[in-house]
C-alpha cells in the first residue's frame, strides 16, 4: 500500500488551540468524549455493593471500594490514556482502528503480524459490543430515578420507559448531531456540576470518607478480602468505561482540550461524586439500593431523572456516532462492505449517518433493555467489552512504542507491563461474568470479527480470481493499437481494484460492443492507512497510450471516495473530463461458492450473502446513476 503522508491542514487541531477556541473546543468535548465516563456514577459505586458481592457498606469496605475507584481513574484514565496512549496518533486520529494502522507488520514474522492483525480487529467488534450497552446502560441508570422518586411504579415501568426513549434517540439519528451538537456540551456542564453539588452535600455528612485518598486503603482492601477482592474489580472499572473514547475522539478535538476538561471539570465532578456517594453509605448504610439518587433532596429527583436523561442521551450518541465512524473506517480499510454513508452536516465531515448500523444498533439496545432490565443485570456484559477493548490497547501501543518509536525493550515492558498489569487484572476479574451476561458483548464481537475477516478475504479472493482473467495492460494496448477498434466520442471510466491490469469489464464490452471511447481511464481506488490524504496526492495520473489512463485515487480512512471529485482533480493533471460526457463502467459479478478458492463453504456463501446486500458501487462512489452502465459476469469463488 503507498505511503501518501498526510497534510498539517486536514486536522484543525495540528496548532494548539488558545483562548476561545480552546474552550470552545474543551466545551465541546464535554458532550463528545466525556459522556460516556461522566454518566458512570448512575451505576458504577452501585454495582460495587450489589448483593453478588457480599459486601457490607463499613468503614473499611467504603474507604476501600473508594480509593479504588480514585486510583482507577488517575492510573487508567489520567496515567494510561492521556500521558502515554494519546500520544499515538495516526496524523492526529486516535482510536484502535488509527492505532492498528500504525503498527508495521511487515518487520514482524507472519505469525506477529496476524496476531496483530486478529487483536486490532476484534478490538475493534468489542467496540461495537460497547456501542449497544451504552446507551442501554446510560438510559437505563437514568430512568432507574424513577423507583426512587416513585417507589410503587411497577418492575416493568422502567424498562419501558428506558425502551422507548432509545427508539426515539435512534430514530432521531437520520437528522445528524449538527443542531443538536452544540447544546451537548452545555447539558454535560449542567450534569457535571449537578453531580459535583450532590456530592458536596454528601461530604459534608461524613467528612472522614476524604480519607480514601491514601492509597493504602485500596491496598488493605484487595489483600484483605482475597478473592472478593478482586473480584470487585469487575465493577470498579465500570468507572473508567469511555476511557477509549478520549483515544477515540482525539482526532475532532486534539489532545490539549481533552487534557484540559478532563483536569478541570470531569475529574473533581467525579471524584467529588464518588466520595459523596461513599460518605452517604457511612452514615445511611441502607442506601447501597441507588446511592446516586439517595443523594438528591426529595423534591429535586424529578428534576435529577431528567437532568441524568438528558446526560445519558449525550452519552449514547456519542458511543453512536463513534460505531458509525468506525464502521467507515472499516469500509475504507477493506473489512466491511460498501454501506449508505450520509453527511449530516455541510461544515463537519465526522457528521455522518450510517442507516444499516443505526438499525442494528437500535434493535440491540432495545432488546437489552427489555432483556436485562436492570443495570445490575447489564453491568456484567459492559465490563467484558470495555476491559477487552483496554487490554489490545495496551498490546498495540507496546508495538508502536517500539517499532515506531523505537523504545528499548527495557521501557516497553516496564511501562507495558503496568498496564497490563492493571488491564488483565479488570479483565479477569470481568470473565467470571460471562454466564451473567459477559457472553453478549463476546458474542457479538465474536459475529463483527467473523463478518470483516470474511469480508477481506473474500475480497482478496475475488480479487485473484478477476486478476487471473484480465489481460496485462500491456498486451492489451498492443492488441488495441494492432486492431484498431472503432472510436467514439467522449470519455469512458471503467472502475477496476487492479490497476496493473484491464479489467474483465472492458474486455467484456469492447468483445461484445467492438467500440472504444476516444478516452478511456482505468480507475482504481486505494484506501490509505492515514485519515486524510492531501490534495495534492489525492489522484495519480500515468498516459499508457493509445487514449489509455490509468487513475488511481487515494483516501483515508476518515474519508469517503468520490470520483467525480477525482475527475475534476485529473483537470490539474492535464486530462480533461467532462462529467456529462463520461460514461462509467462497472462489473456486477454474480458469485457462486463451488470455485477454487481456499475459503470454507460456508465463508462463500456469507461472503456472498455481504456481497449481495453490499450498497452499490454508483451510490458509493457518488457516480451520476444516468452514466453508468453495469456489465455482468459468473464467478465462480
Amino acid at each position: 500500500m503507498t505511503a501518501i503522508p498526510a497534510s498539517p491542514d486536514d486536522h484543525p487541531h495540528a496548532e494548539p488551540a488558545r483562548g476561545r477556541a480552546l474552550l470552545a473546543l474543551s466545551l465541546a468535548t464535554l458532550g463528545v468524549v466525556y459522556g460516556d465516563i461522566g454518566t458512570s456514577p448512575l451505576y458504577a459505586f452501585k454495582e460495587c455493593f450489589a448483593p453478588a458481592y457480599g459486601l457490607t457498606p463499613s468503614v473499611e469496605n467504603v474507604l476501600g471500594v473508594l480509593s479504588l475507584v480514585f486510583w482507577s481513574l488517575n492510573f487508567v484514565v489520567t496515567l494510561k490514556y492521556l500521558m502515554f496512549i494519546m500520544r499515538a496518533d495516526n496524523r492526529g486520529e486516535g482510536g484502535i482502528m488509527a492505532l492498528l494502522a500504525l503498527v508495521h507488520p511487515r518487520r514482524s514474522q507472519a505469525g506477529t503480524r496476524r496476531l496483530l492483525l486478529a487483536l486490532g480487529l476484534f478490538g475493534s467488534a468489542l467496540l461495537y459490543g460497547d456501542g449497544v450497552i451504552t446507551p442501554a446502560i446510560s438510559v437505563l441508570g437514568a430512568v432507574e430515578g424513577l423507583r426512587v422518586a416513585a417507589p410503587r411504579l411497577a418492575d416493568w415501568g422502567v424498562p419501558v420507559i428506558s425502551a422507548l426513549i432509545l427508539v426515539a434517540l435512534f430514530f432521531f439519528q437520520r437528522r445528524g448531531t449538527a443542531r443538536v451538537g452544540a447544546v451537548f456540551g452545555r447539558v454535560m456542564i449542567v450534569w457535571f456540576a449537578s453531580i459535583a453539588m450532590l456530592g458536596v452535600g454528601g461530604i459534608l455528612r461524613h467528612p472522614g470518607v476524604l480519607r480514601a485518598v491514601n492509597p493504602w486503603w485500596a491496598i488493605e482492601f484487595l489483600f484483605r478480602d482475597g478473592p472478593r477482592g478482586f473480584l470487585i474489580l469487575g465493577a470498579v472499572v465500570l468507572v473508567v468505561t469511555g476511557g477509549e473514547a478520549l483515544y477515540a475522539d482525539m482526532g475532532h478535538f486534539g489532545p490539549r482540550p481533552i487534557r484540559l476538561t478532563w483536569f478541570t471539570v470531569v475529574l473533581p465532578a467525579l471524584t467529588i461524586n464518588y466520595f459523596g456517594q461513599g460518605a452517604l453509605l457511612l452514615a445511611d448504610p441502607a442506601a447501597t439500593s441507588n446511592p446516586f439518587y439517595a443523594l438528591v433532596p426529595p423534591w429535586a429527583l424529578y428534576p435529577m431523572v431528567v437532568i441524568a436523561t438528558a446526560a445519558a442521551i449525550v452519552a449514547s450518541q456519542a458511543l453512536i456516532s463513534g460505531a458509525f465512524s468506525l464502521t467507515r473506517q472499516a469500509m475504507q480499510l477493506g473489512y466491511s462492505p460498501r454501506m449508505t454513508i450520509r453527511h449530516t452536516s455541510a461544515t463537519a465531515i465526522g457528521q455522518i449517518y450510517l442507516p444499516q448500523v443505526n438499525r442494528i444498533l437500535g434493535v440491540g439496545c432495545v432488546l437489552l433493555v427489555l432483556a436485562f432490565q436492570s443495570t445490575t443485570n447489564l453491568a456484567s456484559a459492559y465490563g467484558i467489552a470495555v476491559t477487552g477493548t483496554m487490554t489490545i490497547t495496551t498490546v498495540l501501543f507496546c508495538r508502536v512504542a517500539r517499532d515506531v518509536w523505537r523504545w528499548p525493550m527495557w521501557r516497553v515492558v516496564a511501562i507495558g507491563g503496568l498496564f497490563l498489569t492493571v488491564d488483565l487484572a479488570f479483565l479477569g476479574a470481568n470473565l467470571v461474568k460471562i454466564g451473567t451476561g459477559g457472553w453478549f458483548p463476546l458474542l457479538v464481537a465474536l459475529a463483527v470479527y467473523t463478518l470483516m475477516v470474511t469480508w477481506k478475504r473474500g475480497r482478496v479472493a475475488l480479487a485473484q480470481i478477476l486478476r487471473e482473467n484480465s489481460l496485462p495492460i500491456d498486451l492489451f494496448l498492443q492488441d488495441i493499437a494492432r486492431q484498431k477498434p472503432a472510436r467514439v466520442p467522449g470519455t469512458a471510466v471503467f472502475m477496476t481494484s487492479d490497476p496493473s491490469g484491464a479489467p474483465v469489464v472492458l474486455l467484456h464490452h469492447l468483445k461484445h460492443n467492438k467500440v472504444l471511447h476516444e478516452t478511456v481511464i482505468l480507475m482504481s481506488i486505494e484506501g490509505e492507512e492515514i485519515p486524510k490524504v492531501r490534495p495534492e496526492d489525492r489522484v495519480e495520473l500515468h498516459a499508457l497510450g493509445e487514449g489509455f489512463f490509468q487513475a488511481v485515487g487515494h483516501f483515508g480512512f476518515t474519508e469517503t471516495p468520490d470520483v467525480p471529485s477525482l475527475l475534476e482533480a485529473l483537470e490539474a493533471k492535464g486530462l480533461r473530463a467532462r462529467l456529462r460526457e463520461t460514461s462509467f463502467y462497472l462489473g456486477r459479478e454474480t458469485l457462486i461458492p463451488n470455485g477454487p478458492s481456499p475459503m470454507s463453504r460456508w465463508r462463500k456463501v456469507l461472503f456472498i450473502v455481504m456481497a449481495r446486500n453490499a450498497q452499490s458501487a454508483t451510490v458509493f462512489f457518488n457516480l451520476p446513476p444516468n452514466r453508468v452502465l453495469e456489465l455482468g459476469a459468473q464467478i465462480q469463488l
